[in-house]
């Protein structure tokens, strides 16, 4: 194995293990705060987990039917997920809930054709997923990148528009570049998907992680100096 492919190897073990922490921290909120958003974040970080393990066991030489059709699931479900996880920064109910019916259904259907439809080996190609499904499945899976994508550039405006505060940015900017990502391989453009594995977790790290919490209240501050008092 040479030096270029131990490096790809390294980062995709790197960008697993990053994503299983991601995914656990927000699972771990939801289920502390019953936090909804935090519930699809830890979902469509958890689906994107998988894909990099997929990704890592493609690489090492296992190429087989299974694998590639959770693949074209995942890259579909993923930003699917994660669009949902972000519609709270759109206040109408309604629009809420249709489009979370809408994104569950659709992920449903593209499980349900990924997971029976033969994929070809020429998917793959020097141990990176670079080819396409049947046509069937692109545009299935379309339905459900294209308008997520949207809701998540959209979700990003409204939270920039309101309130400006870096975790929401960087965590909006970081879901966007992955659903891009997505739906660009959807699009034929695979290798798209990897850059933006890589650059979309590390913004969705630095918001959800490494940047500083949002500031305490007047209020609630105020209530904390009396209980002190």
């Amino acid at each position: 194995m040479d030096g270029s492919a131990i490096g790809i190897a390294s980062s995709l073990v790197l960008l697993s293990g990053t994503l299983v922490v991601l995914s656990a921290r927000s699972l771990t909120r939801y289920l502390r705060d019953r936090s909804r958003p935090q519930l699809m974040w830890g979902v469509g970080l958890s689906l994107a987990a998988v894909a990099t393990i997929v990704e890592l066991v493609v690489y090492a030489g296992l190429v087989d039917t299974p694998l590639l059709q959770a693949y074209v699931f995942l890259s579909a479900a993923i930003v699917g997920m994660l669009s949902l996880g972000s519609t709270r920064a759109i206040r109408n109910p309604r629009f809420r809930t249709g489009y979370a019916s809408y994104t569950l259904a659709m992920c449903a259907i593209v499980g349900a054709l990924s997971f029976t439809t033969p994929m070809p080996s020429s998917m793959v190609s020097g141990g990176v997923i670079t080819g396409n499904p049947p046509v069937g499945l692109l545009v299935l899976s379309s339905l459900v990148t294209v308008p997520a994508t949207v809701v998540l550039l959209g979700a990003v405006v409204l939270s920039l528009r309101r309130c400006w505060q870096w975790r929401t940015v960087m965590m909006g900017i970081g879901a966007s570049v992955l659903a891009a990502g997505g739906a660009l391989y959807i699009a034929s453009f695979p290798v798209a998907l990897y850059y933006s594995e890589f650059i979309g977790i590390v913004l969705i790290f630095l918001g959800l992680v490494t940047l500083p919490q949002v500031a305490t209240s007047p209020l609630t501050a105020s209530g904390r100096l009396r209980k002190v008092a």
